[in-house]
């Protein structure tokens, strides 16, 4: 009987539905395990054979755990808002929400025919109502809350507001965009809308004015990793930095438990690394600058106060407010023309690049342990949102700095005795002071470090920075507010109305708010995001209700956000939704949450190291500080998969012609190589006439051949529609089985490297499974199990696998998993091994790997459950032991031929018996060696 591979998994992927066999509820008498795959977003496109990666590794390791008697969540949903589904909408008018639907019936069926053991009644889809009712039930948590530093966690506004009504902003130690300073007195004297403004100082969500890439023609802000060397990645639009008002997350309160949580979870150390850097926390003095003949003073922020001796100038970043003042009359055009240039750089872009650029303002501001002027400088080497957006620049000691003091021929002055800074800059982290202050200059302040260390110098001048009124010690993060608002149509709307211009909430119990329809899914001729298109889109405070435009009053009838959520608003916290997605009372029960806890396994790319991965440890943070999750950190253990990339086919046309020759013979002819479709190549070789069909102006295509055949060239490149190098996982289903595709993609090689999709391969994997087949069957259909007690042999190959395999997938080694099973089916193939007891623990070890195969191969075993249900097998170290061990035998280092000896044979009887040996005579040539060498259960070598 054939591997009908077709039927099977036909029939299997029916049965598990219909016997809701990865169906999963809480359960008490077992242990959980909750493993996730990073949320997809239902491109139009579809999966290629990149997509499923990540999917199979957890899948396998969810069957696996379920084998081990876990009560294994394996949810699967989609992240259903997105910019491609609304720019589709623009072009045909086509409502995204159609569109969207289909690409998730298209994304559904694909997943299907894979195998996945995914729990779909736990689908969730950000786009429906019923979910996104909790992110915008969270968002009014956040903006009804602050952040307590003393406490470490966010406590209800009305406490805030009641401290504020008793003693004003004393004696507060709370997360803020700016210190502000008022009695309870002001407080209490404030209107209404004073007090709502100056609340948005302190709120978790909150309206700001903050820099955004804005992207004219898409009407929207972009997040920086949607931007790529000034354009949108989608459609590559021109991105400015433009200052707006936007709701804003005050992640940026929740720096130091998301740099001291990454010290609990098992993440890679190079992406906690990535992390650590992304939020950048460093401990530095905060300043004050006075500006020469005026009265504006600034706030600079250093990690090294300790070398402002050396400070020659100042430098504030393009958007600071301190670029308005300080540029004087003389400077303006210049200034702005600069300004230009850089609206146009994202903070990233900038960061990255280090080319210098920048303008003299007119202005100078006082050195305050020297008295001297110091010109102020603007460049986009600073950024607005790291300290306080200006910086004294010491060019001795730091690259950047040096490297603009040399372009623009500014003063250098070294502060480390010894120190050489004529090539470049010093890294001042250690040796003696000099210069701070200089020889021979009158002293402006009391404060002298010349003779002491670096760590000396610091400390000295912490403490009279501090004793002197110059300032504050402070501990600064790099890590930014996240935007909140984007100004498209198709995200969540905001359950905010607007009362004289300030955000109210809308009243929790009238959640969720629903997206309107509109006309059109552009931004408004005014200028409006697309939801200024919609008519009923006002709110009746008294009926509690969505009402048309027409009928606003700023009475009891007010305008509605028009911004809506951005794309990881969905995101942030889905992974709760899926412990209880069918619950209408609150995000999740207390009971799911309590029993599922968190994310065991968590599987996906490194490109979401810095967006989702932050947001969606703030979102749970936050989250846990409402008493809704009971764990702080949401994924334990992450698992970064690598890409496949595609693995591109070429033919070589003669020039001017419609003539294609072979590879091998290309260099004897003037050629174009052209990408060519890899679904039409096999092995390299071009299947000529679809190649014909592929395209018109190919239809009459001429070739010269080799051996009869058509090689193409290949290449390994990004796998893309435009390199014709994507493959369809549907393809490789109908042709080889989605249990060989599974196997398939793990053979490629380790689950975290990036490697090239190569079909080649693929047929080894396929006759794998055929073999393992043929231990069942034979080729008339025979059933060949027996039941019998297995023999030493049999014992030992399939217990060397277990051993094997259980290791393998505990460390994701999954391509070393599939060459175990190869070696075993082969020893099982030699052995002629047909036991009943043997092949059912090779199918349970399958089963995670080659589901439907394994599931028809159990029940003709007899069994009446799925294979899922089974026990993972135990190996028996007994069975292990090796009976005798092979010895190269070798003289002065050669090896010359091999013995076999018993495992516990000492080295004197293996010495005699090598020595007496025919052999062995042969090489010695009646010398007398002068010393054997053995090396245990490997070599033996005579040195003659």
């Amino acid at each position: 009987m054939e591997y009908n591979f077709r039927e099977i998994e036909k029939k299997w992927q029916q049965k598990w539905v219909d016997n809701k066999t990865y169906h999963v509820s809480e359960d008490e008498s077992k242990k959980k395990f909750y493993v996730l795959n990073m949320f997809p977003y239902p491109s139009g496109a579809g999966l290629h054979v990149g997509h499923p990666l990540g999917y199979i590794a957890s899948d396998i390791y969810a069957r696996y755990k379920r084998l081990q008697g876990f009560n294994v969540l394996n949810p699967m949903g989609y992240d259903a808002y997105g910019l491609p589904a609304e720019q589709y909408a623009i072009q045909t008018g086509q409502h995204p929400a159609i569109t969207t639907v289909n690409n998730i019936n298209r994304y559904r069926e694909q997943l299907d025919k894979i195998g996945f053991c995914f729990d779909w009644d736990r689908e969730i889809r950000t786009c429906e109502p019923d979910y996104y009712h909790w992110t915008q039930w969270a968002f009014q948590k956040m903006f009804n809350s602050y952040y307590c530093n003393d406490e470490k966690e966010a406590r209800p506004i009305i406490e805030l507001i009641e401290a504020f009504s008793q003693q004003g902003s004393k004696d507060l130690n709370v997360a803020c965009s700016e210190e502000l300073s008022f009695t309870a007195e002001e407080w209490n004297a404030m209107s209404v809308n004073q007090q709502q403004e100056t609340l948005m100082n302190y709120r978790i969500a909150y309206l700001g004015e903050t820099m955004v890439n804005w992207c004219p023609e898409l009407g929207t802000v972009l997040a920086n990793d949607e931007v790529v060397d000034g354009v949108s990645e989608r459609g590559g639009y021109p991105v400015i930095q433009k200052k707006m008002r936007q709701w804003c997350l005050r992640v940026s309160a929740y720096a130091q438990r998301l740099l001291d949580g990454l010290d609990t979870i098992d993440w890679t150390e190079s992406l906690k690394e990535t992390q650590r850097n992304w939020i950048g926390r460093s401990e530095g003095t905060e300043v004050q600058f006075k500006v020469k003949d005026s009265d504006i003073e600034f706030t600079i922020f250093t990690t090294r106060a300790d070398t402002m001796f050396g400070v020659t100038f100042m430098v504030l970043a393009p958007e600071s407010e301190l670029v308005a003042q300080l540029t004087t009359t003389e400077q303006k055009a210049e200034v702005d023309a600069y300004l230009d240039r850089t609206k146009k750089r994202t903070e990233r872009e900038r960061i990255a690049d280090r080319k210098v650029t920048g303008v003299f303002s007119g202005s100078y501001a006082v050195n305050p342990f020297t008295g001297e002027s110091v010109p102020v400088w603007i460049s986009d080497y600073v950024l607005a949102g790291y300290g306080t957006g200006a910086i004294m620049a010491v060019p001795a000691h730091d690259s950047r700095d040096y490297a603009f003091a040399k372009h623009f021929n500014l003063p250098i002055i070294p502060l480390v005795e010894g120190c050489d800074v004529s090539e470049e800059s010093f890294d001042a982290k250690e040796g003696i002071v000099c210069n701070s202050p200089k020889e021979g200059v009158k002293p402006y302040c009391n404060l002298n470090l010349n003779g002491k260390t670096i760590k000396e110098a610091i400390a000295a001048t912490k403490e009279y920075v501090k004793s002197n009124n110059l300032g504050r010690v402070k501990v600064n993060f790099r890590l930014r507010d996240a935007i909140f608002s984007r100004q498209r149509y198709w995200g969540e709307p905001f359950p905010v109305y607007y009362k004289d211009g300030m955000p109210y909430m809308i009243e929790e119990s009238k959640l969720p708010l629903q997206l309107p329809d509109v006309e059109k899914f552009l931004p408004t001729e005014t200028g409006e995001p697309p939801l200024g298109h919609a008519k009923r889109w006002a709110w009746n405070v008294e009926k509690g209700e969505v009402v048309e435009n027409s009928l606003i009053d700023n009475k009891t009838v007010f305008p509605l956000e028009l911004n809506t959520m951005p794309g990881f608003a969905g995101s942030s916290a889905y992974y709760l939704r899926y412990m209880d997605p069918h619950n209408n009372k609150s995000l999740v029960s207390e009971k799911a949450d309590k029993y599922w806890q968190s994310v065991d396994l968590y599987v996906g790319g490194t490109e979401h190291a810095t967006g989702h991965l932050i947001y969606s440890r703030f979102w749970n943070k936050f989250l846990y500080d409402m008493k809704v999750s009971i764990k702080e950190e949401p994924f334990q253990k992450l698992v970064n998969q690598g890409m496949i990339q595609g693995r591109s086919n070429f033919v070589y046309r003669i020039k001017d012609t419609n003539t294609f020759v072979s590879l091998n013979l290309k260099d004897q002819y003037d050629v174009t190589p052209l990408h060519v479709d890899v679904n039409i190549v096999s092995n390299d070789i071009l299947d000529v006439e679809a190649f014909r069909n592929w395209r018109p102006d190919y239809k009459d295509a001429e070739f010269i051949l080799e051996d009869g055949k058509y090689i193409c060239g290949w290449a390994v490149e990004k796998m893309s529609k435009s390199m014709f190098n994507v493959v369809n996982p549907d393809m490789i289903v109908e042709r080889y089985g989605a249990d060989t595709l599974r196997m398939y993609e793990m053979f490629l090689g380790p689950v975290e490297q990036s490697k090239p999709w190569d079909t080649n391969g693929i047929d080894g994997v396929h006759r794998f499974l055929k073999k393992l087949w043929a231990l069942f069957y034979n080729r008339d259909g025979a059933f060949l199990i027996e039941d019998k007690e297995a023999t030493k042999d049999e014992l030992k190959a399939i217990h060397k696998l277990i051993k094997k395999i259980g290791s393998d997938i505990e460390q994701f080694s999954y391509n070393t998993s599939i060459s175990a099973f190869m070696i075993c089916v082969n020893e099982l193939t030699q052995l002629k091994c047909h036991n009943k007891s043997v092949l059912s623990n090779l199918l349970v070890l399958i089963a995670p790997f080659a589901p439907h195969l394994a599931e028809e191969l159990w029940e003709a075993l007899g069994n009446n459950t799925s294979i899922c249900d089974a026990q993972w097998p135990s190996y028996n170290e007994e069975y292990l032991k090796e009976d005798s061990v092979n010895y190269t035998i070798s003289f002065n280092g050669k090896a010359r031929f091999n013995m076999s000896f018993p495992a516990d044979a000492d080295n004197a009887t293996i010495e005699a018996a090598v020595m007496s040996c025919e052999q062995a005579q042969k090489w010695i040539e009646g010398k007398t060696p002068k010393k054997v060498i053995i090396v245990p259960k490997k070599i033996v070598n005579i040195v003659l």
